[in-house]
């Protein structure tokens, strides 16, 4: 199966017979509160909003939302708000976390708390899946938001943390490009090396339930006609699904310069943890945020 574009997933993920619950972390945004109104109103999850209850209500009135009491959960500190959501996934309450008006540490901090968090022993990557106006399919770039400079072994759990998000999308076997300038290894290109590595990793069974390819550089991971011209024969030339970045600048810069620069849509979240967990910018589009939502409702 592949996903073409946003609305097939929000169809995908409109279809299941139980909404998905959200704790939405600080949840006094008016942006972020838009978007779960929508999502809810689409029937794709029921929120339960932690924060200040007073300036909760004030932007749901000022909106012309309503939501029960009980869906609202009265806590006046960010830190405290970031504890009880991981709480609530703990106890099987909500099935993932939304980061609302709270600043990303905050949050990561009680993710991870050893004693009280939701980290397993995967590693924590950031997962974006972007529609491109001039790509034939939805496109994933991992990871731009969470893991700075992945070593090889690194590199390795971020691939698979991807494959899992894909598989439950629907997906059989994703294309993964090993992103590098260049398509030969050069032992001064340290993103050569580590890319055929791991093509070797998973043609020895190693990594498993997808195709990786690499080294491999953009033009030829998204533009089959580029990859006949240089003679570069791959399936996952000009078909790839999931872009591996050296690192997150790399990530980073490619997801954002393909939303400011080529008009493309983006939803993402943390993978890793025993929740997905939204972490979108509190400067992001309630567009954004939305997608995000429903990207969240379909992983779970």
């Amino acid at each position: 199966m592949t996903i073409n574009n946003f609305e097939q997933l929000i169809k995908k993920v409109s279809k299941f017979e139980r909404r998905r619950k959200v704790a939405v972390v600080v949840a006094e945004d008016t942006h972020t509160l838009e978007a779960i109104f929508k999502a809810n109103e689409e029937g794709i999850i029921d929120p339960i909003l932690i924060g200040n209850k007073k300036k909760i209500s004030e932007i749901l009135y000022k909106k012309d939302h309503s939501i029960n009491d009980e869906f609202i959960i009265d806590v006046k500190d960010e830190r405290a708000a970031a504890y009880k959501s991981v709480e609530l996934v703990n106890m099987g309450e909500a099935d993932f976390i939304m980061k609302g008006k709270i600043q990303t540490a905050d949050l990561l901090k009680a993710v991870v708390d050893k004693e009280k968090g939701i980290r397993t022993d995967k590693l924590m990557s950031h997962f974006a899946i972007l529609e491109v106006p001039t790509y034939h399919k939805l496109l994933v770039i991992t990871d731009g938001g969470m893991v700075m400079y992945p070593d090889l072994e690194e590199k390795r759990k971020i691939i698979e943390n991807a494959v899992d998000v894909m598989l439950s999308l629907g997906y059989k076997k994703p294309k993964i490009g090993v992103l590098a300038a260049v398509e030969n290894v050069n032992p001064k290109m340290p993103e050569t090396v580590d890319g055929a590595e791991l093509k070797k990793m998973n043609q020895n069974g190693e990594i498993k339930n997808c195709i990786i390819e690499g080294p491999i550089s953009y033009d030829l991971s998204i533009n089959k006609e580029s990859a006949e011209v240089k003679g570069f024969n791959s399936p996952v030339a000009g078909d790839v699904d999931i872009l591996l970045a050296s690192n997150i600048t790399v990530g980073n810069i490619l997801a954002k310069s393909l939303i400011y620069s080529g008009n493309s849509k983006m939803a993402g979240f943390i993978v890793g943890a025993k929740a997905p967990v939204v972490l979108t910018s509190r400067g992001s589009s309630t567009e954004e945020k939305y997608l995000s939502l429903v990207l969240s409702a379909a992983a779970v």
